[in-house]
């Protein structure tokens, strides 16, 4: 299979569905670019049993885990597992952020 390359210009509204467009099959990825103090819809993933990680991208805001607050900004990462409920609220500048999330087990490092 050939390469791909998808530009976050290429997509309209907030979510772009980036691994639909590159074709990746092993892992889901979207990109979310939300205006200021946008706040995402409050959810888990026990109905899909995937872990995800959040990868602030530019802006600022948080995500909320169950109770607790944990500031995004570029260079953290945050690791959610399916079970507890998540919100993402933008900050004063708004805030691009990106997900990927994967079943429990569906990689194998290399030795």
């Amino acid at each position: 299979m050939a390469h791909s390359v998808a530009d976050a210009s290429d997509f309209d509204g907030r979510r772009k569905p980036v691994r639909q467009a590159l074709g990746v099959s092993a892992f889901g990825m979207n990109q979310y670019d939300s205006p200021p103090g946008f706040e995402g819809r409050a959810h888990d993933e026990l109905d899909s049993g995937q872990e995800e990680v959040y990868v602030p991208l530019a802006g600022s805001g948080y995500i909320r885990i169950d109770e607790e607050e944990v500031d995004l900004e570029p260079g953290r990462y945050v690791f959610v597992p399916p079970q507890p409920t998540r919100q993402v609220v933008a900050g004063p500048e708004g805030l691009s952020y990106l997900v990927v999330g994967s079943q429990p087990g569906a990689y194998s490092p290399r030795e």
